[in-house]
């Protein structure tokens, strides 16, 4: 049976539209999504409605599970929570350890949370490029192992970029590029993952995105 593997960055964040929202956010380094950034993730979901993924696994940020929430509602799966596919813990980018919401808090807002699950891979802050690569390479292969239908991975730019490289590690880093809402399909072939679909946006209305 071939597997596919689907990788996507979150939509658009509150943030980089309205970069005062850090000044006084509860938790600085968790955004949620802008407006335009639910219509991103509702047309990532429509793109997928056809796919017969059978699981989807995200970061623990609130952009990331936004989106994965989304894209479960229209293919009527639970989103399990998977801190391998966390954002880049830069110190660079945060002066502590960010902070998202509780899993009782979640699971309120976002019903389709799976509360049993438990993370593969926790990542350690902070990290460097190399470190937070390889973590979210190895979760990739983890998830790939043990569920072997057609399975989602939602993360962040740097996460979905060493997910690429845990499953084709002869790609180079230069080459990867992660817009936001983007798409990756990786199917299993002849006992190698190839990639079938890269950064793909034409779900995205307007080139959003890219």
């Amino acid at each position: 049976m071939v597997q596919t593997v689907w990788l996507a960055r979150h939509a658009n964040r509150l943030d980089f539209v309205n970069p005062d929202w850090f000044l006084t956010a509860k938790r600085r380094y968790d955004p949620p999504l802008s407006d335009d950034g639910m219509i991103q993730a509702y047309q990532l979901a429509q793109r997928l409605r056809s796919q017969k993924i059978s699981q989807i696994f995200v970061s623990p940020f609130l952009r990331t599970i936004q989106t994965a929430h989304t894209v479960a509602t229209i293919l009527n799966l639970e989103v399990k929570i998977e801190s391998g596919l966390s954002e880049w813990l830069n110190s660079d980018w945060m002066t502590h350890h960010p902070e998202t919401a509780p899993l009782s808090e979640l699971k309120v807002l976002f019903p389709r949370i799976d509360t049993i699950y438990r993370s593969k891979v926790i990542p350690q802050y902070p990290e460097t490029e190399a470190q937070v690569l390889s973590r979210a390479g190895l979760t990739a292969k983890l998830l790939a192992a043990e569920y072997t239908d057609d399975i989602l991975l939602l993360g962040h730019s740097a996460s979905v970029a060493g997910c690429i490289l845990g499953l084709s590690p002869k790609t180079y880093l230069q080459d990867i590029k992660v817009p936001l809402c983007s798409l990756f399909q990786f199917v299993y072939d002849d006992l190698q993952w190839v990639c079938e679909l890269k950064a793909d946006t034409n779900h995205l209305d307007g080139g959003l995105g890219t």
